[in-house]
């Protein structure tokens, strides 16, 4: 749990984008793993994560080949390791910032929201030293960066109705559900004040989300799939939510006056179960 100065600083930068503050806090917290900052030479850093995948793209072909040589670059995501301590990163970032400061920030994801410097002009900044300077401010300013990200990719509203799942689609990616990012986003919201009711409208009983996408993993999704299969839609049951089960659903939805937007919650499970108890037999293709 963040400090009350912390809670303070992110509750006034929720009250500007008319969310409940849990949410924002939520949020910072699952990404900052509740460490608003780190001392670094003795002065408060926001964390920061070197990405040398990115950083290789970014470069020239000389700086490239000097990048690569001195172990900051690759094209391979997670070949250039981040060292545990953040002083030790901040040194990371410093020799690369040698080659490139231009290139080195962007490579970086940054502060409470680890939003990536490679966002800087999205996100409104005139360059990525701004963006940087922001951050580097005050937790009121990495609160603020990771705000501007979450407005800029639309992702306010699903804070607002507590869809957790379509938030970390749009945040974390859409292997989101291989961490259980957006059950520890419902979590942290319910520790920080948020209403309980958020996290039984999106986890079931027993625990497993009760919104299921693309992106979706696990016993769930193999549950749904053989109910799909069961019904006549070509799918595979290998607990992976992609592309084939999302059509599959999809179609089933739209044959049973369902909104069909791919994702299976909890009135597309009922409408799967009163197919199954009523001996509808459809025969659908994806």
């Amino acid at each position: 749990m963040f400090s009350d100065d912390v809670i303070g600083a992110i509750t006034a930068v929720a009250a500007d984008l008319d969310i409940e503050s849990a949410a924002l806090l939520a949020v910072a917290d699952v990404e900052s793993g509740g460490q608003p900052y780190a001392i670094v030479r003795g002065k408060k850093e926001p964390l920061i994560r070197f990405e040398g995948h990115y950083f290789d793209r970014r470069l020239s072909r000389e700086k490239r080949e000097r990048a690569r040589k001195a172990g900051l670059a690759s094209p391979a995501p997670g070949a250039i390791r981040n060292p545990f301590g953040q002083a030790a990163r901040w040194r990371l970032l410093t020799r690369a910032e040698a080659i490139d400061r231009e290139a080195a920030r962007e490579s970086v994801s940054w502060g409470l929201g680890q939003v990536m410097g490679a966002h800087w002009k999205m996100l409104g900044y005139a360059n990525v030293d701004a963006f940087v300077s922001e951050l580097r401010e005050s937790v009121t300013g990495q609160a603020r960066v990771m705000a501007r990200f979450i407005a800029q990719a639309g992702l306010v509203d699903a804070l607002k109705r507590h869809d957790w799942a379509a938030f970390a689609r749009g945040y974390n990616g859409s292997l989101f559900a291989r961490n259980s990012y957006d059950r520890r986003i419902a979590e942290a919201f319910v520790a920080y004040g948020g209403s309980a009711d958020a996290l039984a409208y999106s986890f079931a009983a027993n625990g497993e989300p009760a919104l299921l996408s693309a992106g979706s993993v696990g016993p769930a999704v193999t549950r749904l799939q053989q109910c799909l299969a069961e019904r006549g839609y070509v799918v595979d049951a290998d607990g992976i939510f992609g592309a084939r089960t999302s059509a599959a659903v999809c179609r089933f939805q739209a044959e049973h006056g369902l909104a069909a937007d791919g994702i299976a919650g909890p009135a597309t499970m009922a409408s799967l179960s009163d197919a199954e108890r009523s001996g509808d037999e459809s025969t659908s293709e994806s």
